[in-house]
Order: C-alpha cells, then sequence, then structure tokens
C-alpha cells in the first residue's frame, strides 16, 4: 500500500510540473512594450507643441504615422493566432492531466509486476549469488541463523547439507534445532539418527538408535528408521533381527521404491534371499542386458516356476524360492498367494508341511 501511495505523489508531482507553465496567465508588458512607447511619443508631441518646440504642421504629421503604428501594434496583440495559442495550451493541459497517468499506468502493467510485493534492501543482499560457492552459502545461512536462532525453516535447509558436506557434528546440532522451532516428525527424527551415526563414521550408536525408534513411534512404515535399525542389529551382530527387518520393508514397498535395491543388497549380506539365480547360460545371456530386459528376463523364470509348481506341489523348496522371490521384486500379493497355494499342495504330507512353515518363518513370515 505504501508503494502505490509514493507512486500517486510522483504522479501528481510529475502533473503540477507540466500544468504549472501551462496554467499561469502571460504577465502583461511593462512600459517598454511597443504600443506603450507609441503613446509615450504621442503624449511628448503634444508637450513639443505646447512649448513651441515643434510647429502644428509638422506635429499633426507626426501622430499621423505614430498613431499608424500604435494601431498596427495593437492589432498584432488581438492576433487570432494568440488566441490559437491560448487553446493549444489548454489542450496540452488536458492531456497531460489525463494522459500522463493512462499511459504510465498502461507500462506499468505490462512491463511492471503489480503483485510483487516490496524487497527491502536488507532481503536485496541476502539473495543467493549464482556465482557464489555452496560454503559461501551455507555461512551466509549460518550468519542469518545466529541473527536469528528461532527461523524454524532455515534450520531445516541447513541441517541436510551440512550432512552432505560431512559436517556431521554440526548437522546433529542443526536437525535439534529444526525439531525443536519445526515440531516433532518421523522424518526428522530419522535424518538425525541418521546425522548421528555419520558423526560415529556409520556406527549406529545408542543415541542414534533411540532416534530411529522414536521416528518408527511416530510412523511404522518410516524407511530410513527401518533401514538404519535393521544395521543395528547386523552391527550388534543380530543377522536374523536384521533380515527379518528389511524382508518385512521389502514386502510392504512398492517395486519401485527407490531405496529397494539398498535394502535387497544389505539382505543378501546378512544371508538374507537374493534374486533368485540364473542358470550359467542365462547369466551370460543377463550381463549383456540392460536392466529392464534384465528384470522381464527374471520375472519370466518366476512365472514359469510358479506354471510348474501349480502341476507339481510337492516341491517345498520350489515353493520357498517362489515366495522369496515375490518378495524380492516388491509383489507382496503375489507372495500371499503363493504361501497359500503351497499349504495347500503339502496339505496331506505333515512332514512337509513342517519343512514349508520352517523355511517360511526364516523368510520372516507366520509360520
Amino acid at each position: 500500500m505504501t508503494l502505490w501511495f509514493v507512486f500517486a505523489l510522483m504522479t501528481v508531482a510529475a502533473i503540477f510540473a507540466v500544468l504549472w507553465p501551462l496554467g499561469r496567465r502571460a504577465r502583461p508588458q511593462s512600459g517598454g512594450s511597443e504600443a506603450a512607447v507609441y503613446k509615450d511619443q504621442l503624449a511628448e508631441i503634444d508637450r513639443d507643441v505646447a512649448a513651441d518646440l515643434i510647429a502644428p504642421p509638422e506635429a499633426d504629421a507626426a501622430r499621423v504615422e505614430i498613431s499608424r503604428r500604435l494601431l498596427a501594434a495593437v492589432d498584432d496583440q488581438r492576433d487570432p493566432t494568440m488566441q490559437s495559442n491560448v487553446r493549444l495550451r489548454r489542450l496540452a493541459a488536458v492531456s497531460a492531466l489525463i494522459g500522463l497517468p493512462v499511459v504510465a499506468v498502461a507500462f506499468y502493467l505490462s512491463l511492471g509486476s503489480p503483485q510483487l510485493g516490496d524487497f527491502p534492501l536488507a532481503g536485496r543482499a541476502r539473495v543467493a549469488d549464482a556465482t557464489q560457492s555452496l560454503g559461501s552459502l551455507v555461512a551466509q545461512v549460518e550468519a542469518h541463523l545466529e541473527q536469528n536462532p528461532t527461523d524454524g525453516r532455515g534450520w531445516n535447509v541447513l541441517a541436510p547439507v551440512l550432512a552432505r558436506l560431512g559436517r556431521f557434528d554440526e548437522a546433529v546440532r542443526a536437525y535439534r534445532n529444526s525439531i525443536t522451532y519445526n515440531g516433532d516428525s518421523a522424518e526428522r527424527r530419522s535424518d538425525l539418527g541418521e546425522a548421528l551415526a555419520g558423526a560415529a563414521g556409520g556406527v549406529v550408536t545408542s543415541d542414534a538408535k533411540a532416534e530411529f525408534e522414536r521416528a518408527i513411534a511416530l510412523s511404522a512404515d518410516d524407511p530410513k528408521a527401518n533401514y538404519f535399525l535393521g544395521l543395528a542389529a547386523e552391527q550388534d551382530g543380530r543377522n536374523a533381527d536384521a533380515a527379518s527387518i528389511w524382508r518385512g520393508m521389502l514386502a510392504k514397498a512398492p517395486a519401485d521404491a527407490p531405496w529397494r535395491p539398498l535394502v535387497q543388497a544389505a539382505l543378501v549380506r546378512v544371508g538374507g534371499p537374493a534374486v533368485p539365480a540364473l542358470p550359467d547360460g542365462a547369466m551370460a545371456a543377463a550381463k549383456e542386458m540392460n536392466d529392464a530386459d534384465r528384470g522381464a528376463m527374471i520375472r519370466g523364470m518366476v512365472d514359469r516356476l510358479a506354471t510348474r509348481l501349480k502341476q507339481n506341489g510337492d516341491d517345498v523348496e520350489g515353493w520357498l524360492r517362489l515366495v522369496r522371490a515375490y518378495m524380492v521384486m516388491g509383489d507382496r500379493d503375489k507372495a500371499a498367494s503363493a504361501v497359500t497355494d503351497a499349504r495347500q499342495a503339502v496339505a496331506n504330507n505333515a512332514e512337509r508341511l513342517r519343512q514349508l512353515n520352517e523355511g517360511l518363518k526364516n523368510l520372516g513370515l507366520d509360520g
């Protein structure tokens, strides 16, 4: 609102500057004007005649000539061009009064930004220059937060950048402040736990584990918290617990989850199920394929295994491989359906049913 008020004052000043000289009346000229001179000359002739300084015939001739010049001067002052000039001045004044604001507003609406808020000088000084280094930008944000320590948004921006730069101790402080001023959330707790683990050289310490557990309490399916809790179990030598956590993640996750390859690799590391092994010939062919073709090839093998088991359901190991493959590929519904089909297939054989249930327990499924 203040900006528009300033613009209005500037417009009024500009219009006034244009109208002031146009609206001023022409001041009458002093006695030095042409008509006044001629009148003085007529009066002077009368004085000369009275003083016998000039003869009457000569005085009459002089009066005639001076009168002729006086009439010509008066006619010039009444020239129509003078009236025309007055009309032009009035027209220019009206045009300035109306046209100047209209033209100014038209240009501003087309070239300006009417909806843009004001941008104080102090704010402009804080605008990031594209040529500035990341360290310089971080220093600016840190300087801002020193002056505004309760700016939760600033801490939320600074914390992940510090973590990427490997400044984990500072990132821990930034994440704690982010939680304090932005509120608690599973994502912020997980990020804090990750920073604590980074500060410890990748070890999931008790403090980091506590943060991951707080994240799980807020959101049971938080992927980062679950992954690091599995990593904590692996570091404690509890590979079965780690595998169980990671299998649960894969069973619930969509097939295109970005963290799926990381969890699959971790699961293989602790002896969990991997993608079904390929024959030697297929392995050689798979090396030449892209990821999409390789995935299609593996799915084809899994489908053929499922078809074979429907025809011959006595193969307990085959059922377990099929369930494991579906879990790794993220086909949770197909894995559950395969478990049901497997139990139905071996229901008449107590030993095979026991082997199947034991294998399902090892996969993290209820036996």
